[in-house]
Parts: C-alpha cells; structure tokens; sequence
C-alpha cells in the first residue's frame, strides 16, 4: 500500500467475547486486527471497564482493553463511554497510527436506558491536503431512535465538517431497513464504500452465516480502492459481526 493511500477497518468487537458470551478472545481479535495492516480501527463495544468479568478471566489484560489492542500499532487512541453500569461501562473506539488533532464524543440517546453516542475526531496526514474526519457509530435498535439518531449526525457533520474535507462514517448502523441512505446520500453527499465498489452492502451479522447488512462505512472527499468482507474463518470465531476493511486514496 503507497504512502497516500488510508486502510481503515470497522468492527463490533462484542466487548471481547465470541458469539454467546461463550469465550473470552480479545487475544485472537488483536492477532486478528494485525493481519489487516490498517492505519485507523473503528471499533464498537469496546469494553471500558468491567470488574467482575476482570477476576474471573485469567487473561484479562491489566490495561484498558483499547489500550491492549492499541499497544505500540496504533499509538493514538480515543474511547468514549456509551454505557455505564455498576461493574463498568463500554462504548466506541478510534485507533490509529496518526495522531488525533482533536476528538469528541456527542451523545446521540433519545431516551435513558439506550445511551448511544458518536466519537467525532480529527486526524492530520502527511499526505492528505486538509484534516481526515472520522466518525465511529453504534445506532439504535429501534428505528425512531435511529432517525433521531441519523438527524443528530446530519447536523453534526453539517457544522463541524468542512464540505471539501475527507470524511470517513464507519459503524454498527443497526440499518437492516436501509434508512442510512435517505439521511447521507440525499443530505451529506455521502456514499457507501462497498456499495460504491460492488453494488450492494455487505452483510455482516451474524458473522458464522452473514445475512444481515448491519456494518457500513460511509465516505465523502476520498476515493474508494477497495472494501471486503473478509472470508477468513478466523473471523466467524472471534465477535457475532464481521468487520469490514476499505482503502481510500486522497480525492484526485
């Protein structure tokens, strides 16, 4: 891969544990992240904390879990909380090679007991004109709160991106009804990379049998080079999504 161009990945990384709860195999998801050689990782339901899952997993890590995942491949990290409770809390995660010029997390829950947000940063690269935007997602299960969600995320990008700059939305859309395309298409310029590339989204849940298209990644100002799915049965071991691996050039 040439200096200017960008691999990203995103994963529902199901706080550490295969499908079911049954395994606990952060492990194998790092060892699994690395053989994607990707620049940033957009990761949801990164476990944050939880301390009664942490005395009865020999393997737990004594660090955060994006920190262990992060360790001397992508040196940059931002986590942001989504869900709090009594033995910890979870959320989503940005890690990358390059350093963050600023991040934020903005609360997106309509209502209490579904707190969902989107982690907003910033990325300056050697090789790129103006700042990359990236955006990780983790979008409701309801469709009332997704279109509220959706708005909340319109508005976002609206205000605080530049309309010229690269812009990479990558996450858990939730989106079996495809909703996504009317809000990002019609209002942002938005487009979505593997559609873009094969003319359909890819499915991605459950990742033993994918047959639902629930992980997207969305781009504006960049060129898509590629988007897959990977087939690895290493992947339908570890969390229930598959996650998606693209790579963007600058925008010629």
């Amino acid at each position: 891969m040439s200096e200017s161009e960008l691999r990203i990945v995103t994963y529902n990384i199901h706080k550490g544990f295969s499908a079911g709860n049954r395994r606990f195999v952060l492990h194998k998801i790092r060892e699994a992240l690395l053989t994607t050689k990707a620049d940033i990782l957009f990761l949801q339901e990164m476990q944050g904390e939880h301390t009664k899952h942490q005395q009865t997993h020999h393997n737990w890590p004594v660090c955060s879990h994006s920190e262990f995942l992060a360790q001397d491949d992508w040196p940059h990290i931002a986590y942001a909380k989504n869900v709090e409770y009594s033995a910890g809390h979870h959320g989503n995660a940005l890690l990358s090679k390059y350093p963050f010029v600023q991040w934020e997390n903005i609360n997106v829950s309509p209502f209490t007991w579904a707190s969902r947000s989107l982690l907003h940063g910033s990325i300056k690269l050697a090789n790129f004109d103006q700042d990359l935007h990236i955006i990780c997602i983790h979008l409701g299960l309801m469709g009332i709160e997704r279109r509220r969600q959706f708005d909340t995320l319109s508005k976002r990008i609206a205000e605080h991106v530049p309309h010229d700059a690269p812009l990479i939305v990558a996450g858990d859309f939730n989106d079996w009804t495809g909703q996504a395309e009317k809000h990002f298409a019609l209002q942002l310029d938005l487009k979505e990379t593997f559609r873009t590339l094969h003319n359909r989204y890819a499915k991605s849940w459950p990742a033993w049998m994918p047959m639902l298209t629930m992980d997207r990644i969305y781009y504006r100002g960049l060129d898509p080079i590629s988007c897959e799915r990977p087939s690895h049965k290493v992947w339908k071991k570890l969390s229930d999504h598959a996650p998606l691996i693209a790579t963007f050039s600058q925008h010629s």
